[in-house]
């Protein structure tokens, strides 16, 4: 897809965006949306399209780090649950509760026992949020191993993006078929009428950004509310220009020619 064309389809989806938001903040509804996927897949791409144009007051998002020593002694949900939406509010998880099907089990950073009480947890957690009224979508992000590859490649060898490779990454580019593997594993004990899955080709990338947010749109039951955009009345007095008083000035403008 050109990027013209790409760019004036994601347009219109945001503006969607913008009007779901509104009907959230109308409805009071708590929205959870969680983002796994393969390394590279495009998981913050696709989150930065969505939260770009809504109040980041009322959509978050959320990218928790390693847990902590005292947390890794917590109950294994308890650290995500403080990330969970209030009435009105939306969550972005990039990754979530699911490193445990994943990345955890793949490279051993959890025991056998722990991974095995997970995927029987798992299906109770999200019923318990499910009949608590949260929606939650779950977006699996598939990418061949030869683009994931290539990806990998372009972060390695851009000094902005290189820091989305991270050592772990490095380890996992070897353990691709046991990823997939964990993840069929993880898909077939929590994929459930009231949590369902929802696989998504990233390939290539602009088609899965369109694709799931169409889909995420299509799946919240948003309403029309009013939109009622603010009226400025216009000011009688002369405009002032911006000064500062004591002989602080702005740092010189040296990229507009001027």
């Amino acid at each position: 897809m050109k990027r013209k064309d790409y760019d004036a389809h994601l347009d219109l989806l945001q503006r969607e965006l913008v009007a779901m938001q509104n009907w959230l903040r109308h409805s009071g509804a708590r929205v959870v949306v969680l983002f796994e996927g393969r390394d590279a897949a495009g998981k913050g791409g696709v989150i930065g399209s969505i939260s770009r144009v809504l109040n980041p007051r009322s959509c978050r998002v959320v990218a928790l780090p390693k847990p902590s020593e005292r947390e890794a002694t917590q109950w294994y949900f308890q650290r995500y649950i403080g990330a969970l939406p209030a009435a009105g509010e939306m969550v972005l998880f990039d990754r979530s509760w699911y490193n445990r099907a994943g990345v955890e089990k793949v490279m051993g950073y959890c025991t056998q026992a722990q991974y095995q009480q997970f995927l029987q947890q798992v299906p109770v957690f999200e019923k318990l949020l499910a009949d608590d009224g949260v929606l939650l979508l779950k977006y699996w992000l598939s990418v061949d191993q030869v683009e994931q590859e290539q990806r990998f490649a372009e972060r390695a060898a851009d000094p902005l993006k290189r820091w989305k490779l991270s050592p772990v990454d490095l380890q996992s580019r070897p353990k691709y078929s046991e990823y997939g593997e964990a993840r069929d594993a993880m898909l077939r004990a929590s994929h459930t009428k009231y949590a369902p899955w929802t696989l998504v080709d990233f390939n290539d990338q602009r088609n899965g950004r369109l694709n799931l947010i169409r889909h995420l749109l299509d799946n919240l039951p948003i309403t029309q509310v009013p939109d009622n955009a603010p009226q400025l009345e216009e000011l009688t007095a002369p405009l002032h220009k911006e000064r500062f008083k004591g002989g602080l000035k702005p740092i010189k403008d040296k990229f507009s020619g001027k």
